[in-house]
């Protein structure tokens, strides 16, 4: 049976219009996540919710396409594919007329509240590419079907192959060649210009399958003679389709979790997940040989290994981890799309199998966006993940025998297997009680996990983000009002507010995060304290919540909370003609390991400012221990004008509740900065430069800033 193919102008156009609905496909996740990431926080969350769409959708389309190719004798519905096209670029045609692009959905569309963020971020990529993406997913098996069936006895699974390397090169372009040199809204329009092109290939390509279909039927000499058909996979197979694809998705979607989470949602760690898992269906499929199952089982082990060191390491550098997390992600990939590849069927139940494969990635998708949110109070999908991989590695030996190793070899490899499999069960429930076991509270939402953790001396109680600390509170009545970790007195936010000429004159500070409120205890009779939040954990645990914290309650001023993201909330408030004034606006978005970038951009400082008061000072808090975002500041300070100086201040070590920290100041007054508390601490910025571009919301490069 043929495996490859003939250069010849028929075989090309199945080759071109395969390849480019494979780019297409896979441009616009990243594009539209971009999009939208800004309006749900920045959080991690934000691209399982998208890649969720993502799977069921392209689900939808291998279920379109197997309709479509599911009968050879029916040409009309080769035909109602042109209908489905003409659709999908009328829908385009609509939005172009009323957003910036026909994929990049207007401002209009912001959500107003926190409430389901999944669904409303799957409604948004519904209305903004649901058309076109399911017509760009069925692309793939119908082009296959349709070549099958114009070249009897050739296997079409090469452009399976050749289908994920276009897709390969489309995620890989995307952050280093597209997203740096066009803007979102011009992506928007140039990729709808693609989607008419591969529009008008694909039209091509079923007009021709309607009419060899036709043409099949005409030369049909014996219509009642019975025809002898392949086997259909059993249910069991079935089954383990299913589980494969399922689990592959689980450990993208939540190895690229904890990727962002330790480093930032951009567009790269999002990409290289996906190219890295790509990457393992190019050569799972690209033909017999290219999977050894001994041999990956030993790199199974290998990075079984690496990745349990790296979670014991959370000092270690930005590149280590990711490096390491990409290859633990290729290896268990591999294994789960080899075994796939080892039971592909024959190809007259190409499309079903392809179906099968892609809901096993849409559950997979809705384990870890919506489910594993909703029942675990821990990330413990990539702990389940990852034992299931040495599970189905186990299960793989049963279903197909192990080719590569002699017969009497065979029983032994598969009691290994299957030891190491259980190894991995226990190893991972284990792993998931040792990480609870020191918390008061634990609790997870869309945006992550929260826990509440006591300190023993001096009594203190502590609420942690993922890894990081988001403020603490001494416990000792006496105790309880004074600020702590990187907001004491000493810090530059403490001097920034202390210090400043309205200081107990009717304050008005703005606060970007809340963590346990710790700002708060600046504020007196008369201030006004507003916190920005889009976590509604976080609010109701520095609200009280539990009696954990108490430095909203227990504040002098009057207290607000905003709950949304920061700048959504902003701009709507602008918009409705409501400047706030702030005399103080601290941003305490950037502490944390993953960063919202999009409040770090020059549209971002601009809308700060429309909220400053003429002597206003913006305090930005910067500790990060992989960025350093200090040229980040000194580009925005020089757009726009403003005086700036970085304080950074060691803890005291007689104050074991004080954290390090780096604080940033901005101004357009440098009044503030003669006083002589943060003369003495501050270092200015005049007379600095830097060789990065300022960050927009169409450009932003977090390599440039990598300590």
């Amino acid at each position: 049976m043929a495996s490859r193919w003939e250069p010849n102008a028929d075989t090309a156009l199945y080759v071109v219009a395969t390849l480019l609905s494979a780019f297409l496909l896979f441009q616009v996740q990243p594009m539209i996540a971009k999009r939208i990431l800004p309006w749900f926080g920045g959080t991690p969350m934000v691209w399982s919710a998208v890649m969720l769409f993502f799977q069921v959708a392209l689900t939808a389309g291998y279920a379109y396409a197997h309709w479509v190719a599911g009968d050879a004798g029916r040409s009309q519905r080769s035909l109602v594919h042109l209908w489905m096209l003409a659709i999908s670029i009328l829908a385009l045609a609509g939005l172009g007329l009323i957003w910036p692009s026909p994929i990049t959905p207007g401002n209009g569309w912001k959500p107003a509240g926190v409430d389901w963020p999944a669904l409303r971020i799957v409604g948004i990529l519904a209305v903004s590419v649901g058309l076109p993406y399911i017509a760009l997913a069925a692309n793939s098996p119908l082009m296959q079907a349709w070549y099958g069936r114009r070249h009897s006895g050739a296997a079409p699974y090469w452009l399976y192959a050749l289908s994920n390397a276009g897709a390969l090169v489309a995620l890989l372009s995307y952050p280093v060649i597209v997203e740096p040199a066009l803007t979102l809204q011009q992506q928007g329009w140039a990729w709808s210009a693609g989607y008419l092109l591969f529009a008008a290939l694909a039209g091509c390509a079923a007009w021709r399958a309607a009419g060899s279909m036709s043409l099949a039927r005409l030369q049909q000499r014996e219509p009642d003679a019975p025809r002898s058909s392949p086997v259909a996979p059993s249910a069991r197979i079935q089954a383990l389709w299913l589980a494969l694809s399922a689990t592959g998705s689980v450990m993208l979607l939540a190895m690229t979790a904890h990727m962002t989470t330790d480093v930032a949602v951009i567009p790269f760690l999002w990409v290289l997940p996906l190219a890295v898992y790509l990457l393992t269906f190019v050569i799972a499929f690209s033909g017999e040989g290219h999977y050894n199952r001994p041999a990956f089982t030993v790199l199974l082990g290998v990075a079984s290994v690496a990745f349990i060191r790296l979670l014991g390491q959370a000092g270690s550098g930005v590149a280590w981890q990711v490096w390491t997390c990409a290859a633990a992600l290729f290896v268990a990939c591999m294994v789960m799309h080899g075994e796939l590849y080892r039971l592909r069927p024959d190809p007259a139940h190409l499309t079903r199998f392809y179906l099968m494969v892609s809901v096993g990635g849409a559950l997979g998708g809705l384990f870890v966006a919506v489910v594993a949110p909703a029942i675990f109070s821990g990330p413990w999908e990539l702990f389940l993940g990852w034992a299931a991989v040495w599970v189905l590695a186990a299960v793989g030996t049963f279903a197909r025998p192990t080719t590569e190793l002699p017969v009497r070899s065979r029983f032994g490899y598969d009691a290994v297997v299957g030891g190491l499999a259980l190894a991995a069960v226990v190893m991972s429930g284990a792993a998931i009680v040792s990480l609870s076991s020191d918390d008061i509270v634990r609790e997870r939402n869309f945006y992550g996990v929260l826990r509440v953790q006591a300190q023993a001396e001096p009594p203190m109680r502590m609420l942690v983000h993922g890894a990081t600390l988001h403020g603490s509170q001494l416990t000792r009545q006496a105790e309880r009002a004074i600020p702590t970790a990187y907001y004491w007195r000493g810090s530059g936010v403490g001097l920034a507010l202390t210090s400043h000429p309205r200081y107990g004159k009717r304050m008005r500070v703005g606060v970007l995060g809340l963590g346990v409120g710790t700002l708060a205890a600046y504020g007196q009779p008369g201030d006004v304290y507003r916190f920005y939040e889009i976590n509604p954990l976080i609010a109701s645990l520095a609200e009280g919540q539990g009696g954990y914290f108490s430095f909203l309650g227990d504040s002098r001023a009057n207290v607000q909370v905003v709950l949304g993201d920061a700048r959504v909330s902003l701009e709507r408030e602008r918009d409705r003609g409501e400047r706030q004034a702030f005399d103080i606006l601290a941003l305490d978005t950037f502490s944390s390991d993953a960063i919202p970038v999009h409040l770090l951009t020059r549209e971002a400082f601009a809308l700060y400012l429309d909220h400053l008061a003429p002597g206003g000072v913006i305090a930005a808090h910067i500790s990060n221990r992989h960025l350093d975002l200090t040229p980040v500041l000194w580009q925005a300070a020089r757009t726009f004008g403003l005086k700036a100086a970085s304080l950074v201040v060691p803890a005291p070590t007689d104050r074991s509740d004080v954290r390090p920290s780096q604080w940033i100041l901005l101004a357009r007054d440098e009044t503030i900065f003669s006083v002589p508390r943060i003369h003495e601490a501050a270092s200015r910025f005049d007379g600095s430069a830097t060789g990065i571009r300022a960050w927009t919301d169409d450009y932003s490069n977090l390599f440039q800033v990598l300590k």
